[in-house]
């Protein structure tokens, strides 16, 4: 009885042990075709165990330990696809798992139409949202991604300095101006596909973001499947080849595991006349896994970039040379050279320390050190005349203007001269210097940017039960930031002397009253030269709360931050306010946001989202003109930190056959700041000068609706289309400051002068297509080929405002008073914004993929962008110049306004081709 009893409790204890093993099944298909999928890998790396899927696509995981697992199902060439389970003792059932074909492995950031090449760095707000590629598979996203880029659309009009862009949780966006630095990284697509990101408001897993959200791409060594690509692309657009290659170890049986990659990409010219590009990109991430509590990973990033600009024109311009026309090069030889370069160096050295304090609590301790330099090359010239071709005075609309009657001999001439030639004359330029080579007449400098920054932070993660997550950060950066002017070129000259010529004295004429008349050479610092140091600290906690029906979530934040401007160089116009050190600007902002999903079902969803920000000028928008002097915004207006009231509601709709989300948004922004340099006529009547634009308090105000659907009309067929519906405007007349350097010059009180509210409010913003309309469809092959066709229908595009032409200064003479014959019906027509007329734009596609062996692929990727060669405006700004009613009707008399507005264009036909091979 007693050896019966024994045994009887061995089979149970056998049996309950049995029952008691963690066991997680599931059955994979094709997502396009529903048909399952065989030798799709599913594994849980924590536990070292790992499956593949059978003829029926379904797979079993036993022998699992307890706690909290990550199931990872990927296959080369699809989607990889993470599935968190907390294991107990009891058999998890995934269900029917959708695999995705991953177009990102082919369709990379090249296919994006819209590049940093396109951007104008001093006078644009346009931003590239390739940020936005690896988002989702929500279409909408990727139709604004990879459809409406090229007409410089921006998501809910915000510009991407509200969305943040982290690389193993360090931030990237620059002190500086807030906005991400794409070129940074820029060709090294295939190392970047490791992306998480959160939509708008959305919680993170890593930082609170922005009202855009937040992209973090995982660079972990470790994360990388293992083998290799190869590829090589041709393109018309920015660069004319690329030629990239990628390793990955995986992890290995010791714990280390290593993936590198490396890019070139080279153009004699881009689609823009003279817009040259060439780029190499390196990377590397190395991973020592210590034991299954720590991990160290080690990633650097040097990615050199150096590009030709192109310039913005007049309708005048484009009227005569076409929308591919760029003023900034011309001939040297038999050689094309572009004057205004743009050349980026800043490595970035990040250590990442990963510790699993649990199975539910994980702390991620990262520190980056980003270093290098970035400089934009211009013509400079004391005593010459304007090099610029399309320098008014060489253009026809400058004699046909004469107050003394249309000159239209030298028009003529102008315009025949403009038609055959129209670029700079290098060889001149070398000419004009040979008179005088120990004073140069004419030189090629940089202005240059050399950054130091060092990041630090800690993010914590803990599950605190089934249904509450925890997510916490702490965050420090230091940025110093050295910006001075430096000759690059002194084209056939020994020397330049360092002197304004527009100073009324000798003082006012030295950019250095330290080292006056100073001859300076090759790599010397003029013109200006100063350091920017700014600080940054602060934190974030987020609760996330998941249930059957509704999930919700609350996360808050506080940070400080400071700027100061530290002059190198004693400024003749400022003696006594431009060397040393500035005060010291000091800002504390906070942000809340919470949000809840409702299922009303598996298919139907109701999303909810809502903050409140408060953001810190940048760096740019603090002083105002670093250039010069010490001089912050805050000592000439009123400066404060943006705050922002957002909110969006969702309905989304899942099924089988149709994915789709509405969205109705709002955004609104108070206390903007913003700064515009250039020189303006008409100021107080009939004073010119150069000034810079201090416009402060500006609210901001967007709103609409954004729409996507996608429908599986058969297993082969795909429709697809998307929406925004959207209106961005400013919401008050913010009040206007201008200085200038000349402290006497006439109207201005120690070179400031107050212009009192510029009437602003309802203008539109000049935010890309307010308005944006997609419709297309896509046919898959079972053979593993693919089609697809898109038509974009942008509208309400509009020109970026003048300011100083909406205040009092624009109907008042030099005594104050309005102009005697002041015109209010003509008035109100020079000051109608103008709005682009809408377009049409085609966009096609098409892949196909091959299997050459066992794990290795032969990609084939093309597209063509605007297929019908479709010409548009993408954007343009009003020139200040004419800040006065009288300026702005005598240039507007003749129909052909010497400083009309300035456009870009968005590019023809082009396309992209990319071939490669996995392994």
């Amino acid at each position: 009885m007693r050896n019966f009893t024994i045994t009887m409790l061995l089979l149970f204890s056998g049996l309950c042990s049995l029952n008691a093993q963690n066991i997680v099944k599931g059955i994979v298909i094709n997502g396009d075709s529903e048909n399952p999928m065989q030798g799709v890998s599913v594994s849980v790396k924590k536990a070292n165990v790992s499956s593949s899927t059978d003829a029926s696509g379904a797979f079993t995981l036993n022998g699992l330990p307890n706690g909290r697992q990550i199931v990872t199902v990927s296959l080369n060439g699809y989607e990889t696809q993470n599935f968190p389970v907390e294991l107990s003792g009891k058999t998890v059932d995934l269900g029917t798992i959708f695999m995705y074909e991953d177009l990102s492995e082919d369709q990379d950031l090249s296919t994006i139409t819209i590049t940093d090449d396109e951007l104008n760095d001093d006078t644009s707000a346009a931003d590239n949202i390739s940020g936005l590629l690896q988002a989702s598979r929500d279409v909408y996203l990727r139709t604004a991604a990879f459809e409406w880029s090229g007409s410089f659309y921006r998501v809910r009009g915000l510009d991407s300095e509200n969305g943040k862009v982290l690389i193993n949780g360090i931030e990237m966006n620059k002190l500086y101006n807030g906005r991400p630095q794409w070129s940074n990284w820029g060709g090294l697509n295939d190392v970047l596909r490791n992306q998480e990101f959160s939509n708008g408001l959305t919680p993170s897993n890593y930082a609170f973001g922005g009202v855009l959200g937040s992209t973090n791409i995982n660079t972990r060594a470790s994360e990388y499947s293992e083998g290799g690509r190869i590829s090589y692309a041709s393109s018309n657009r920015s660069y004319n080849h690329r030629l990239m290659a990628t390793y990955s170890s995986g992890l290995l049986a010791n714990g280390w595991a290593i993936t590198v990659s490396g890019s070139r990409r080279a153009g004699n010219e881009g689609y823009v006349d003279g817009t040259f590009y060439d780029a190499n990109s390196i990377f590397l991430s190395l991973e020592k896994q210590i034991n299954d509590a720590h991990s160290l990973n080690l990633t650097v990033i040097a990615a050199e970039n150096e590009r030709g600009k192109s310039s913005p024109n007049t309708q005048e311009v484009f009227d005569i040379k076409g929308i591919r026309y760029n003023s900034y090069w011309g001939k040297q030889g038999d050689k094309n050279r572009n004057s205004r370069v743009k050349r980026l160096y800043e490595p970035i050295v990040m250590l990442n320390h990963y510790w699993n304090l649990s199975d539910n609590t994980r702390l991620n301790t990262n520190v980056g050190f980003q270093f290098g330099e970035i400089g934009n090359s211009r013509l400079d010239y004391n005593g010459a005349n304007n090099p610029d071709p399309t320098y008014y005075r060489k253009l026809p609309s400058w004699y046909l203007s004469d107050p003394n009657g249309p000159d239209y001999e030298n028009a003529y001439k102008s315009l025949t001269g403009f038609q055959n030639d129209g670029q700079i004359d290098w060889n001149e330029l070398y000419i004009g210097n040979e008179g005088s080579p120990e004073n140069a007449r004419v030189i090629l400098y940089e202005d240059r940017n050399d950054d130091q920054q060092l990041t630090a932070n800690m993010i914590l993660s803990s599950e605190l039960n089934e249904n509450i997550t925890l997510t916490a950060s702490g965050e420090y950066r230091k940025l110093k930031s050295e910006n001075f002017a430096s000759p690059i070129d002194m084209l056939g000259a020994t020397g330049y002397l360092d002197v304004n010529t527009f100073g009324d004295n000798f003082d006012q004429q030295q950019s250095n009253l330290l080292t006056p008349n100073r001859t300076i050479g090759l790599g010397d610092r003029f013109k200006y030269n100063y350091i920017f140091n700014s600080e940054v600290y602060g934190g974030f906690a987020q609760l996330q709360f998941k249930y059957n029906k509704v999930d919700f979530y609350v996360a808050g934040q506080a940070n400080n931050t400071t700027h100061q401007r530290e002059g190198l160089f004693q400024n003749g116009y400022f003696p006594t306010n431009s060397y040393g050190k500035s005060k010291k600007l000091d800002f504390f902002n906070y942000g809340a946001k919470g949000g809840l999903t409702y299922k009303i079902s598996g298919r139907h969803l109701i999303d909810i989202n809502g903050g409140y920000i408060t953001k810190a000028p940048s760096l740019r928008n603090s002083f105002a003109n670093s250039r010069a002097n010490n001089v912050t915004v805050a000592d000439v207006a009123e400066l404060n930190s943006e705050k922002i009231l957002s909110g969006d509601v969702s309905y989304v709709f899942r099924s089988p056959l149709i994915t789709s989300r509405v969205t109705g948004y709002y955004t609104d922004i108070k206390d903007a700041t913003e700064i515009s340099f250039f020189f303006a006529d008409g100021i107080g009547g009939d004073t010119s000068a150069f000034i810079q634009e201090i416009l402060t308090g500006i609210d901001k105000r967007h709103f609409g609706v954004e729409f996507g659907i996608e429908a599986q009309v058969t297993p082969t067929i795909k429709l697809k289309g998307a929406a925004n519906v959207g209106q961005y405007t400013y919401n008050n007349n913010p009040n206007l400051v201008i200085t200038t350097e000349n402290a006497s010059t006439p109207g201005f009180i120690n070179g400031k002068r107050d212009m009192g509210p510029a009437s602003l409010k309802d203008y539109k913003l000049a935010a890309g297509p307010h308005k944006a309309y997609s419709f297309g469809f896509e046919y898959r092959d079972p053979d593993y080929w693919f089609v697809s066709i898109t038509a974009n229908y942008m509208d309400e595009a509009y020109v970026d405002v003048s300011p100083i032409r909406r205040t009092a200064n624009f109907v008042s003479d030099a005594d104050g008073a309005a102009f005697a014959d002041y015109d209010p019906v003509l008035a109100r027509q020079l000051l109608t914004q103008e709005q682009f007329d809408d377009y049409m734009v085609v966009n096609a596609i098409g892949g196909k993929s091959w299997k050459v062996g066992n794990g290795k692929y032969i990609g084939l990727f093309a597209s063509v962008s605007n297929l019908f060669n479709e010409e548009y405006k993408t954007g343009g700004f009003e020139q200040g110049r004419n800040a006065n009613y009288h300026q702005l009707r005598d240039d507007n008399a003749n129909g052909t306004p010497t400083f009309g507005n300035k456009y870009w264009y968005g590019r023809g036909t082009t396309y992209f081709l990319n071939l490669n091979y996995r392994f």
